[in-house]
């Protein structure tokens, strides 16, 4: 692998060198020429050196380089090569006189590894063939017998670059040190940061003199990514490794204090082929402990809906590595997701995901699936099959979307698909249909019956939320359509045991707004929720549009034309309901009796004036000849 042979290359520069002085005194300053030469035979790798070497005798042997750089050679030259500023090699000087060295202390101080980030897996006949893995690993005639027993990293960094398609991926800050004892028992501490993630990780092995492909190396490793991870993570293994090949089997450890099992091998011969499988208990990845799922709540005042994003995703990294990928868990957190059980397969070819999830649990439901990503051309697309069924809506709606008013059990059916590479671009893509149901559920700080009734003052602003409100449900349903960002329904019913709602509309994802046109009615008992309750309305639409979190609500005044015969007599019918108007008290009538007038009007009934309303007595000043549909608008939009 790469880095044994820039390990094994620096540690050859001390032996060569160190040999030189002390069997031919060779001053340090014509020492770089044969430093060149033998780390070129030993690693395969042209180094250059440029700055003078120096060399101490005592109290031990040290050896000194500076701004040191090795090159992979052939085309590999300019994307696989490490910098180093400075590197310190420490050798007692008896060692060297017995003919066993032994380097007490390696440093080296912020050295840069750049590796190639490959789109294509070069095919077998173009890779240089390797040395047989089931024969001992081989090494340099100079190094057979050498024990590091101190290894230091300080500042180092990791490179993964591609010129042509001008990604880069860093990893920074990489602090270790790894210490070997006589019985060959390898601890190495560090930490490094990864992104802004940051982690810090403890490996312990058992070294071999040799290392054949059938060698096992027991190893345990200790991880913390408080970042990535909830819960540090912990696990035994026997490490193979054969040739390119790096294979961890009987994998078995504990996260967060739970356990798991699996295994897993990487081959890093050019384009990284990872091969994954792990079954947890508790699998817990996303946000910090500090932010687990809050209990919903319902007086928070509404917040202006915000834009999506035009920052890049970075999902284009998946065309530089190939895996296959099986992960199952009793139970699972995404972020404020909560998941139980779990089972995924994923398969990733050539820039190309497909995930499958089969009885995925899903608070209290089940939810089958599959979701395709493909990052190989120019555009990242994306296609999505969903079916939830049984859902509770208000914890996954809650740790979704932060919506906290929708309570219920959701049935879902989900065709989508979109293109882009930000989150406006998928939203302005996104085309499909889905259908929407929520069962036996409520409106959390919402009273839909009281909010009906409060349309006879004017345009509401919002949803008139409150924390002692709410409005039961027996049915919520909707069939979209969803064409370039932009749902529309024409089946939208909600049912309740106080109110029954249709209408039609679009919501436009990408805005985040409303344009609906509902029919409201009241019902006038309690009883038969769900069934025959003989529902009240006027036959008046009502508008809702604007942003989703904070909506214009008014009735539509043309609506009441359509039919104002029956919209009169089911006012009547009503009483004291959707506008205040109550037969057995006429002085609380004004807007009804004004209504009528005006229906009565365009009916053409004039042969039967209607009788002074309480509007006209109460407004003797109002102009002569001012039409009673004045007088409807003014109290129907709450102008004076």
């Amino acid at each position: 692998m790469r880095l044994l042979k820039i390990a094994s290359a620096v540690i050859a520069v001390a032996i060569v060198v160190c040999g030189v002085l002390l069997t031919l005194g060779i001053p340090a300053s014509l020492v770089t020429p044969a430093i060149q030469a033998r780390l070129d035979r030993a690693g395969g790798y042209r180094v250059t050196i440029d700055k003078p070497v120096s060399i101490a005798l005592w109290p031990t042997v040290a050896l000194i380089l500076r701004d040191v750089s090795l090159e992979a050679p052939g085309d590999r030259a300019m994307t696989e090569r490490a910098d180093i500023d400075a590197v310190r090699i420490e050798t007692p000087l008896w060692s060297l006189l017995t003919g066993r060295p032994v380097v007490t202390e390696l440093a080296i101080s912020k050295p840069v590894l750049h590796l190639p980030l490959l789109r294509d897996r070069v095919p077998a006949a173009n890779v240089a063939p390797t040395a047989n893995t089931n024969a001992p690993a081989a090494a340099p005639d100079a190094t057979k017998t050498v024990r590091i027993e101190r290894l230091t990293i300080a500042n180092g960094s990791i490179v993964f670059a591609n010129s042509r398609d001008r990604v880069e991926e860093r990893i920074e800050a990489i602090n270790a040190e790894a210490k070997l004892d006589a019985d060959r028992q390898l601890v190495v501490d560090g930490s490094a940061q990864a992104a802004s993630h940051p982690l810090t990780f403890e490996l312990k092995a058992t070294l071999l003199e040799t290392l054949s492909a059938r060698q096992r190396i027991p190893a345990e490793l200790t991880l913390d990514a408080p970042s990535l991870l909830r819960q540090t993570l912990t696990t035994t293994a026997d490490v193979r490794i054969s040739g390119s090949q790096l294979m961890i089997n009987g994998v078995s450890g504990t996260f967060g204090g739970k356990p798991f099992t699996g295994w897993a091998s990487v081959d890093v011969a050019n384009k990284p082929l990872v091969k994954l499988d792990l079954d947890f208990q508790d699998f817990a990845i996303g946000l910090p402990p500090d932010r687990t799922l809050a209990k919903p709540t319902t007086d928070l005042p509404p917040t202006s809906a915000q834009a999506w994003s035009d920052a890049p995703l970075d999902i284009d990294r998946l065309n530089y590595f190939d895996a296959s990928l099986r992960l199952s868990a009793a139970r699972m957190a995404i972020g404020d997701v909560r998941l139980a059980p779990v089972s995924i397969e994923a398969s990733l070819m050539q820039g190309v995901l497909k995930a499958t999830f089969q009885n995925l649990g899903v608070y209290d439901g089940h939810a089958d699936g599959e979701l395709n990503i493909d990052v190989s051309g120019s555009k990242p697309n994306y296609a999505l099959r969903a079916d939830l069924d049984g859902v509770r809506a208000l914890p996954m709606l809650s740790g979704l979307a932060d919506f906290n008013h929708l309570d219920g059990k959701l049935q879902s059916k989900l065709m989508l698909q979109s293109a882009g590479a930000s989150p406006r671009a998928i939203m302005t893509g996104l085309n499909g249909t889905a259908f929407i149901s929520f069962q036996d559920g409520s409106l959390r700080g919402i009273n839909l019956a009281k909010m009906i009734r409060s349309l006879t003052t004017g345009t509401l602003s919002g949803w008139q939320t409150g924390p002692d409100q709410s409005t039961d449900l027996t049915q919520l349903n909707a069939s979209f359509r969803v064409e370039q960002g932009k749902a529309a329904t024409s089946d939208l019913m909600l049912a309740g045991p106080l109110v029954r709602m249709t209408g039609a509309g679009t919501v436009d994802l990408v805005a985040r707004t409303l344009a609906l046109r509902v029919e409201p009615k009241l019902v006038l008992t309690t009883e038969g929720q769900g069934g025959e309750a003989n529902p009240v309305g006027l036959g008046i639409p009502v508008v809702i549009d604007g942003p989703w979190a904070q909506p214009r609500i008014y009735p539509d005044a043309a609506g009441i034309l359509d039919n104002p015969a029956a919209a009169y007599a089911k006012l009547r019918e009503l009483g004291q309901g959707l506008f205040g108007g109550d037969p057995a008290n006429p002085s609380n009538g004004s807007f009804g009796d004004t209504l009528g007038a005006m229906i009565r009007q365009g009916l053409g009934d004039a042969a039967k004036p209607p009788a002074a309303s309480g509007a006209e007595k109460a407004d003797p000043a109002a102009p002569k000849g001012a039409s009673p549909i004045d007088g409807i608008l003014k109290q129907l939009f709450g102008r004076q």
